[in-house]
């Protein structure tokens, strides 16, 4: 008897060990979204990117590969949470998103600022004086601009001067017709749609502070485990100690400048 308990008793050992490799024998579904310099095609239609070359590379060291889906990101987040995909990067980290995201150590930082019409005279010490203007700011659905903001736009007097698009294009386009005040935006995507749509010069960082943080892989609780996470936490932890991940970094900031 106590031969067929050990022997039960590795053969679930033995069924864990294999269900853990299977887990990573498929190719993970992973979003992205139209995100100058991070995410975007190429003229040859070639996905690239500051966070799409970090991402792959990381996975290679991990020995991962992935499908790539382009969607929204409000909708790539609701499908972490359900499970239709696996993966997102670029994110920041919340408490509503670790609910149902297992998150990464970080691989990069990101800073968001407020930018104008350069030549526009806007009246700003700090993001609440929002509530007694006459501004209205845009800001992409479903991305996370700090716990200022978010406190800040939990209030129906500020939420009124905050205008929500799906992608940073229709913002920059609304900012230049003049039907925003200014937008919610990192600096590099700023200067990369700049210099793609020709319009350097035309905007303008007004100086108030917004939000500083580091950027994540979030992975789905519904479909993937903490073995995985370590996988890809050792995997970032290896290339930032041998510089692959600034080196990386520094290929793609001076094609913004």
């Amino acid at each position: 008897m106590l031969n067929k308990i050990r022997t039960l008793k590795a053969l679930f050992v033995i069924t864990l060990a294999l269900s853990s490799q299977l887990s990573f024998a498929r190719s993970l579904n992973v979003g992205w979204e139209l995100w100058f310099p991070y995410q975007y095609r190429n003229k040859a239609q070639k996905l690239i990117g500051l966070d799409i070359e970090i991402f792959k590379a990381i996975l290679k060291k991990a020995d991962l590969t992935a499908n790539y889906v382009e969607l929204p990101w409000k909708r790539h987040l609701r499908y972490i949470e359900s499970g239709d995909m696996d993966i997102a990067f670029g994110a920041s980290y919340t408490t509503e998103r670790a609910q149902y995201a297992y998150f990464s150590i970080p691989y990069r930082y990101e800073t968001v600022g407020l930018f104008i019409r350069k030549g526009k005279k806007i009246a700003l010490d700090k993001l609440s004086d929002l509530t007694q203007s006459n501004y209205l700011i845009g800001i992409e659905m479903g991305y996370y601009y700090g716990n200022k903001f978010a406190e800040l736009n939990n209030n129906p007097e500020f939420s009124r001067h905050i205008n929500a698009v799906i992608d940073i294009e229709q913002n920059i386009s609304m900012l230049l017709k003049g039907r925003i005040d200014g937008l919610l935006a990192d600096p590099n995507t700023i200067k990369a749609f700049c210099k793609k749509y020709k319009i350097t010069g035309e905007l303008a960082r007004y100086p108030l502070d917004i939000y500083q943080a580091q950027i994540h892989i979030m992975l789905s609780k519904k479909t993937l485990d903490k073995t995985l996470l370590n996988k890809l936490n050792q995997a970032i932890a290896v290339l930032q100690k041998e510089g692959v991940l600034a080196e990386i970094s520094n290929k793609w900031r001076p094609t913004v400048d």
